[in-house]
């Protein structure tokens, strides 16, 4: 049984998490910046606790459109992590990897789907390497999943899928941008056992 009550979990233990938060987050903003060929400046991410039922009203609503990338992590540390992106941010820098006119917005076709894929397995990468990287720990991620629907359809996976684990989930909210403005939020979802093991890891 996890040794961790994410009802009552104490400040230093709290730090820990958003300081997980805030450096998985400016590494996927590197790896977005290098992609794009661009200057990105992350904002202070938001970071906090959330019950997944509640996942999707403090994201942005549970009928926006967003695009989600879903996978599946295992190995030392287990659960799922999604990365969701508001669909006028989805635009954006499809239109900029594209060489589109800013506000182009036309319904996604095959290839900015393609675009969106590649742009999920970096930024996703990207984070769980610095996860993995903090901790000392191996963390083996599935091929991600994509999907274009609305937020409350595709946060219902997660809270299916290990709302019998855990009732909460890491939010990690992200604005960043220069010449464009990208609004993204990572979830990431261990089972409460991996939570023992990332904490242990660091020490707590």
């Amino acid at each position: 049984m996890s040794k961790v009550n994410l009802d009552k979990i104490d400040s230093q233990y709290y730090d820990v998490l958003r300081e997980i938060g805030n450096i998985g987050a400016g590494n996927a903003t590197t790896a977005l910046a290098q992609l794009l060929n661009m200057k990105l400046d992350m904002r202070v991410p938001k970071v906090d606790l959330v019950e997944f039922n509640k996942l999707a009203e403090t994201v942005c609503g549970e009928e926006e459109i967003v695009v989600g990338i879903y996978l599946f992590l295992e190995e030392d540390v287990k659960g799922s992590m999604m990365f969701l992106l508001e669909e006028a941010s989805a635009h954006a820098l499809v239109n900029h990897l594209m060489g589109r006119e800013v506000g182009y917005s036309q319904p996604f076709n095959e290839m900015d789907f393609s675009a969106l894929q590649e742009i999920g397995n970096i930024i996703t990468g990207a984070y769980l390497s610095s996860l993995s990287g903090l901790t000392g720990l191996f963390i083996n991620a599935s091929v991600p999943y994509m999907t274009l629907d609305m937020a409350g359809a595709i946060l219902s996976v997660p809270a299916i899928e290990f709302g019998r684990l855990g009732d909460k989930a890491l939010l990690i909210e992200t604005e960043f941008g220069d010449d464009i403005e990208i609004n993204g939020y990572f979830i990431l979802i261990p089972d409460m056992e991996s939570y023992d093991v990332i904490l242990s890891s660091l020490g707590l």
